[in-house]
């Protein structure tokens, strides 16, 4: 999908964004998708291209190039009109963070479409063949980084709603499959801030789910939407700060904010990782392999059920952790 470059960029230029789409589908007997990307060689350059990112050894990607979903590729949608998600993924992250979750959400019948950040996101594969490598890096200056986080923030906001306006699109792909009245917004870390972001510029985005993200918005006004936070404990200086953000956000939406305290969660508890990082409380996590993720995908599903129906998700999202409504 194109869109005009941000802000700055000359007039001509172009900004590609990647949505890769999950949806309820009829019986297949479609090959499973590789998890990483649309063929095996793409899987191969995003697992590299990840795993410098973060600067993890290259080994431990192995089994995610190789391993496949439970989606079926070019599957055919079933014939009804759809809940959506739009997904943020973390900072230099890639829009299959999270499959998990949203073949979670796909398999309770909403249609959930992550994006592809070009120049952040860690390798982004566009249908010409070209590969768009992240760009971001730590500069050691506090200032600098929280300013380039807020643009990143700011450029995500506007894939966000680009990518929504273009789903919409009657010649658009799922045309008459999806519902405008019932679109959300979501994001991990960074995209979560980005999710907050574009729910208070987007109106047509109805709910908002931020999953451990820091809120950054240059203009806190308030917003519409309920929201749904998911968060780990944070530890030593960022406490603070991070509670007090991310409290502010809540308070400033008009509707019902819900934030869940998740026990013994991480920051990656809320994305894949868990699936394939070593077990290690302070990386993924201490709720094993999969309890994480059923978390976040439940809790997830509970409040857009919710949201988008006009029902109290209060008595549902208080088995996933210690909620507190702010309303």
């Amino acid at each position: 999908m194109d869109r005009l470059g941000p802000a700055g960029a000359r007039p001509a230029d172009r900004r590609v964004v990647v949505a890769q789409l999950w949806f309820p589908a009829l019986p297949s007997d479609r090959p499973r998708a590789q998890l990483l990307g649309r063929t095996a060689a793409e899987a191969g350059s995003v697992a590299a291209a990840v795993a410098d990112q973060y600067g993890l050894p290259a080994f431990l990607l192995d089994g995610p190039a190789r391993a496949r979903s439970r989606a079926r590729q070019d599957a055919e949608p079933v014939a009804r009109r759809f809940p959506v998600v739009l997904f943020s993924p973390g900072l230099g992250a890639v829009r299959t963070q999270s499959t998990a979750w949203a073949e979670e959400l796909a398999s309770r019948g909403y249609v959930v479409a992550a994006l592809d950040h070009p120049y952040d996101s860690a390798a982004v594969h566009l249908a010409d063949g070209r590969v768009i490598t992240s760009t971001v890096a730590a500069t050691g200056d506090d200032a600098e980084d929280e300013r380039r986080a807020l643009r990143s923030t700011e450029v995500r906001a506007a894939d966000l709603s680009f990518v929504r306006e273009r789903l919409a699109d009657p010649a658009g792909p799922l045309a008459g499959r999806l519902d405008p009245d019932r679109v959300a917004v979501a994001g991990h870390s960074l995209g979560g801030a980005a999710a907050l972001l574009a729910a208070r510029l987007d109106p047509a985005f109805r709910a908002v789910i931020a999953l451990d993200g820091y809120p950054r918005d240059p203009s806190p006004d308030p917003y519409p939407q309920p929201v749904l936070a998911l968060r780990h404990q944070p530890a030593g200086e960022e406490t603070a700060d991070y509670q007090d953000r991310l409290a502010d956000a809540l308070r400033r939406s008009r509707a019902a904010g819900y934030l869940i305290m998740v026990p013994g969660a991480a920051h990656l508890t809320f994305t894949d990782a868990p699936l394939y990082l070593p077990p290690l409380p302070g990386l993924v996590g201490s709720l094993g392999r999969t309890d994480g993720l059923a978390i976040t995908a439940g809790a997830s599903a509970d409040f857009l059920d919710s949201a988008f129906s006009g029902t109290d998700p209060a008595p549902r999202l208080a088995r996933y952790g210690e909620l507190r409504v702010i309303d």
